[in-house]
């Protein structure tokens, strides 16, 4: 029998497996702030994933290239001060893990005791293997993420999908059997055809969460501010849009400001 979300007071690792081992689906969002982290942990997101995204959604750049290792621990530490279930995983930004395993141990190692998240997520296959063993050694937990890597959109030149070609998509498996051998509790796959995520999901035994990677996979994950309609210039085909809150946010500052330029806000009852 399968146990609902009110019976799991704290996820962890473990449960994420349990869950695959189950046939239970994953949901993963992303979080950077504390209040949506606190909408996001009681409304019963399994996994809330502090991403480098928060370049793009949080600061207004092209890429996730520019955020730093301390901005990624500002925004995990606001998101872990509300959390009371959901599994906080935290990724490592570019440039704090590909210069050598030490210097992704000691990266993964601030943003643990600095932010107190859970685990944190890297990009990559077999290029940072060292490093994975490295960190997870030490105790801490990683998640791989294999396909479209955002870090490396340079060396792709293009956020097409990732891996049709038979050569690309049989490095992908070799690397996904690679992370979970080195040790990942899970990995994420991004923008690869539904067939072969279905074939990777079907050798590992660890969960995989997909976003563009069809529905064969463990779990699910999408940004937030996309779901909720607040970033409406993104419209990718794997997005699906929940809500329009840019339109509903919009609709209530204008409400805003206009009571307040004819002097109907605040009114007597919101006086003291």
């Amino acid at each position: 029998m399968s146990a609902s979300k009110s019976d799991i007071k704290k996820v962890t690792t473990h449960q994420l497996q349990e869950m695959k081992n189950r046939g239970e689906k994953i949901a993963m969002l992303t979080a950077y702030d504390f209040s949506m982290a606190k909408i996001l942990d009681a409304a019963g997101v399994d996994v809330i994933l502090v991403g480098d995204s928060a370049s793009n959604v949080m600061a207004g750049h092209e890429t996730t290239l520019p955020i730093t290792l301390d901005q990624m621990i500002y925004h995990a530490s606001s998101v872990i001060r509300a959390i009371n279930r959901a599994l906080v995983v935290v990724d490592l930004p570019f440039g704090s893990y590909q210069g050598n395993s030490s210097e992704a141990l000691r990266s993964a190692i601030r943003i643990m005791k600095e932010s107190g998240a859970h685990a944190v997520k890297m990009e990559g296959g077999v290029e940072i293997k060292e490093s994975v063993l490295r960190i997870i050694s030490a105790g801490i937990p990683v998640m791989g993420h294999l396909g479209l890597m955002p870090q490396s959109i340079y060396k792709f030149g293009t956020y097409v999908v990732r891996a049709k070609e038979e050569e690309e998509a049989n490095k992908l498996i070799a690397d996904a059997l690679i992370l979970e051998e080195s040790g990942c509790f899970g990995l994420v796959l991004e923008k690869i055809p539904a067939s072969l995520s279905k074939i990777v999901t079907g050798k590992l035994q660890i969960p995989t969460i997909g976003i563009g990677a069809g529905s064969d996979v463990d779990g699910q994950v999408l940004v937030t501010h996309d779901l909720l309609g607040i970033n409406n210039e993104f419209h990718p085909r794997f997005l699906r849009t929940y809500a329009n809150l840019q339109s509903v946010i919009s609709t209530a500052v204008t409400s805003y400001i206009e009571d307040v330029k004819s002097t109907d806000f605040p009114n007597a009852n919101e006086c003291y």
